[in-house]
């Protein structure tokens, strides 16, 4: 599988498109928010001849919705998330609100429901989903075990965690998640975070404050 990472919005939030030999893709967390954003996937989804067939989320956060409708609209792609996010796309408008941002387009709802152990699959690669709770209560990681590679929202950064804060935030469970459900991957799986660069899971084990 290959994986090409974009910075977008204010909000400096990674946004992942996953795509393989078959030229099927997916865009995990599509945070696009100004038009040259938008220009930005579409050129990179053309150079490379790509089909987009899903949008998927790590969760539902703001700045991981922000490309959505845009996606859905012009590509005629699904969404798919857990049950647990749909809060964040029905109170999106008034999310955005509380940060400054006037936003007229709405999220579109999900189409399929993600739930923990369920093998996402496009093109001829499989992404096994891990819910984790914590940050929100949806929260979910897309691990694909062929090439060793880790998607995680905002579950875990490089030496640190996310918040567990905002609603549907529990630290607790977000500290136990961690350990007991991707701390056991293997050392070497590479971790890409929805904030920041990407890391390992030998490095975390071994040096995030947060989890010793």
């Amino acid at each position: 599988m290959n994986y090409k990472t974009f910075i977008f919005s204010p909000f400096q939030e990674n946004t992942y498109l996953l795509y393989d030999d078959s030229k099927e893709c997916v865009i995990v967390d599509p945070g696009n928010f100004y038009p040259q954003e938008n220009e930005t996937l579409d050129a990179f989804i053309a150079e490379n001849y790509l089909k987009p067939v899903y949008i998927i989320q790590t969760h539902n956060h703001l700045d991981h919705l922000f490309g959505t409708q845009y996606l859905a609209d012009t590509y005629q792609i699904p969404l798919a998330c857990h049950a647990d996010e749909i809060f964040w796309i029905e109170n999106f408008k008034k999310t955005c609100a509380g940060y400054g941002l006037t936003i007229e387009t709405q999220p579109p709802l999900p189409s399929t429901f993600l739930t923990d152990g369920m093998v996402f699959t496009f093109g001829n690669t499989q992404l096994k989903v891990i819910h984790v709770p914590g940050h929100s209560a949806g929260g979910v990681a897309f691990y694909n075990a062929a090439d060793g590679l880790l998607f995680c929202g905002d579950i875990l950064f490089n030496d640190s965690i996310g918040r567990a804060d905002l609603p549907g935030g529990d630290y607790d469970l977000l500290i136990d998640g961690i350990k007991t459900k991707l701390l056991v991957l293997p050392d070497e799986t590479k971790v890409f975070s929805g904030h920041g660069p990407d890391t390992t899971i030998g490095k975390e084990k071994k040096n995030n404050p947060f989890l010793r």
